[in-house]
């Protein structure tokens, strides 16, 4: 088990698409601004600001090169998800611990176009297992706000056990929000846990 970066995790989904995990490449530029622009008030109620922070965010060549150096140094994982050579969102690892806690947070979004056909559910479930079967963290966790019921059924789709609500644990669209928090750890996805052998192999089984 290792953490490497640039790294790759791909899926083939039931009905035959490819699903990669992937870093941003330069060439992604004008798909990526693309997409950003036309989800924006899509995602605005459910994304992550900076308290009196009102910059807008790093332009895609500062974003990925900061996103690269991250990775390279072991604190997040900061994919991409590619269906069949077209960019449909994001999931990434991030705040990644080492030492004593060996674990990360999970956090995702996808294109308005591309909800509703299994692809946070299957793209969720093979970042908890690549960060969990081959990177060698312990602990996955998922925060979501109550009012988002499409992120609360991934996660219930997964079986991911929930653990409580954290009071103010993140601003977002400019304020203090709940969140209810949801954990998978490595001991799951062996024999005797919930989930043996990955999240994967267990959506693989119900979709057989």
């Amino acid at each position: 088990m290792s953490w490497a970066w640039p790294a790759r995790v791909r899926q083939e989904l039931p009905d035959g698409r490819q699903l990669t995990l992937r870093g941003l490449v330069r060439s992604d530029r004008a798909e990526w601004e693309d997409l950003r622009r036309r989800n924006a008030a899509w995602l605005r109620p459910w994304e992550s600001t900076a308290p009196q922070d009102r910059s807008g965010g790093l332009p895609f060549h500062q974003m990925r090169r900061v996103n690269d150096r991250a990775a390279r140094d072991g604190l997040t994982l900061p994919f991409v998800i590619d269906v069949d050579g077209r960019i449909r969102g994001q999931m990434q690892l991030f705040d990644v611990l080492w030492g004593a806690r060996r674990s990360g947070w999970a956090g995702y979004w996808l294109d308005r176009g591309a909800t509703g056909r299994g692809v946070a559910t299957w793209a969720l479930a093979a970042l908890v297992d690549h960060a969990l079967l081959e990177v060698g963290l312990h602990r996955v966790e998922v925060a979501i706000r109550p009012e988002n019921s499409a992120s609360l059924a991934v996660v219930a789709r997964l079986a991911i056990p929930e653990e409580g609500r954290q009071r103010g644990l993140m601003h977002v669209d400019g304020g203090w929000a709940d969140h209810r928090s949801f954990a998978v750890l490595t001991e799951d996805l062996r024999p005797g846990g919930y989930a043996p052998g990955g999240l994967v192999a267990s959506l693989h089984g119900r979709a057989g």
